[in-house]
């Protein structure tokens, strides 16, 4: 008896542990899937696709599949790095890089945290969104920033305690014309 009862607790808790995990609202986990745009079609959670978020830790592994049995295709080592989520499968999330690199990656490593790449070379950080407004500060292409809001074809962004303005064709983190608050 005590046998049959035990396996039973242990079956139990082995369909307890292999549950899929679902972040509960208001939690850094559900931030990564804010929604960004309510025209785009929903993706398995229900939320936009495709969306941007950013890399939550220091080191992410990209796989070939959605599940910790595909093998690791890459290693992303940069905290903050904004990717596209363009698809959804049960807790993982298919995402590209500003290369075009495509792979899975758990949810719990991404961030709803808006962040901008800045892509191809140096760029002014303008006062004003205007493209003759004074340059507060240079940015160099690589360099990762944080969105403050968009508007038309420009965004806010904060770089290293600088903060202004760059046309999104500036850098990779946003849809085109997407208005963030």
């Amino acid at each position: 008896m005590i046998r049959v009862l035990r396996l039973s607790l242990v079956c139990v808790l082995l369909l307890w542990a292999a549950r899929p995990a679902s972040a509960p609202a208001g939690t850094a986990a559900a931030a990564a899937d804010a929604p960004t745009d309510a025209a785009l079609p929903p993706g398995q959670s229900g939320l936009p696709l495709p969306r941007f978020a950013s890399l939550r830790a220091p080191e992410v592994n990209l796989r070939t599949g959605p599940g910790i049995r595909y093998p690791v295709e890459w290693v992303y080592t940069r905290r903050g790095m904004p990717l596209e989520i363009v698809g959804e499968f049960d807790t993982w999330r298919r995402i590209r890089d500003w290369q075009g690199t495509e792979g899975w990656v758990h949810q719990s490593m991404l961030s709803g945290q808006r962040s901008a790449l800045i892509v191809g070379k140096q760029r002014p950080l303008r006062r004003t969104p205007d493209d003759e407004a004074p340059a507060i500060a240079l940015v160099q292409a690589g360099v990762v920033g944080e969105i403050d809001g968009c508007e038309g074809s420009w965004c806010r962004i904060v770089v290293q305690g600088f903060a202004g303005w760059l046309r999104e064709d500036e850098f990779y983190g946003v849809l085109p014309d997407e208005t963030i608050e």
